[in-house]
């Protein structure tokens, strides 16, 4: 009961707060992209910084959580390739439904990780999505690039550029370098990223809140449905059996649970509409899937 009224119940009001104001006071589609643009390179990042650089890293089992994270995420990208003449999904249908198997939302789960373990959940939620963030954006690339309707070519130094210039990935690194470090932030600089990292959280969920959309038509109900159980059920239930068999346990167990539990985020429609899929198609499954997810997700923490 608790995880519901200091972690569901909050998100709910923000995320409504976000979604309220999209729709009657700040209807600007510039302000969203840039409050969206801000938290993403900007705060986020900070958030990360400050929060891995206060974790010992030395602790974590860096080799088993990576293949806990990155065979699930694998097998949902194939199980979905699979039964993609079974939902007789078109080209772009089938890059929007990869991407609803493997992409999440990093502002809610930043959410849940302190929510259920404060500033230490933060900190391993941040080192999962380290792993995670470069292995989602090339799987939903490459699929994009083969499926989507449009001339693209996968290209492996453009591709690579984009990862390790990706600002979460940076945030990660700066904050496994300060906590490696044989010598802590000066005052100032914690204090003043620390400010800065304060909004990433509230702001997000604002964002995810403005950005939901529910217009979805018949023939999408069947493969919405498909790809949701593959994204908030089988995907974390599987990540959580092979932890368990990895003797992974504690904070990093529930941080590996929420991160493969999580809807994908509204930018996921960014990349569709650009490079040639499904973009009605993707808003769908990332509106069902987030208002899904806040009962999900909860639901298998119980396990951890």
């Amino acid at each position: 009961m608790q995880i519901v009224t200091t972690a569901i119940v909050p998100i709910l009001v923000v995320m409504a707060l976000g979604f309220v104001l999209k729709r009657r006071w700040l209807p600007s589609p510039a302000f969203w992209t840039g409050m969206e643009q801000l938290t993403y390179f900007v705060l986020t990042p900070a958030l990360f910084v400050t929060a891995i650089a206060s974790v010992d890293l030395t602790a974590v089992p860096f080799g088993s959580v990576a293949a806990v994270l990155v065979i699930p995420i694998l097998v949902a990208t194939a199980l979905v390739l699979v039964l993609r003449r079974l939902m007789k999904a078109t080209g772009p249908q089938i890059t929007s439904l990869v991407q609803g198997a493997v992409r999440f939302n990093t502002y809610t789960g930043l959410i849940f990780a302190s929510a259920v373990a404060g500033a230490e959940g933060v900190a391993l939620f941040s080192l999962a999505a380290a792993i995670v963030v470069p292995l989602v954006n090339v799987v939903s690339v490459a699929a994009l690039t083969v499926y989507g309707d449009n001339d693209a070519e996968i290209r492996p130094v453009p591709m690579a550029r984009q990862i390790i210039t990706n600002p979460l990935i940076l945030g990660c690194v700066v904050g496994i370098a300060f906590s490696l470090a044989p010598f802590e932030l000066p005052a100032f600089a914690d204090a003043s990223l620390g400010i800065v990292a304060d909004g990433a959280l509230v702001i997000g969920t604002l964002v995810v809140g403005a950005a939901l959309q529910f217009r979805i038509s018949r023939h999408d109900i069947g493969m919405i449905t498909v790809v949701s159980v593959i994204k908030l059920v089988a995907l974390p239930l599987s990540a959580f059996f092979l932890a368990q068999w990895l003797s992974i346990e504690g904070v990093m167990l529930a941080a590996i649970v929420i991160i493969t539990a999580l809807p994908p985020a509204p930018s996921s429609y960014v990349l569709a509409a650009r490079m040639g899929g499904d973009g009605q198609l993707m808003i769908s499954i990332t509106g069902v899937q987030t208002v899904l997810s806040l009962v999900t997700l909860p639901l298998l923490l119980t396990l951890v």
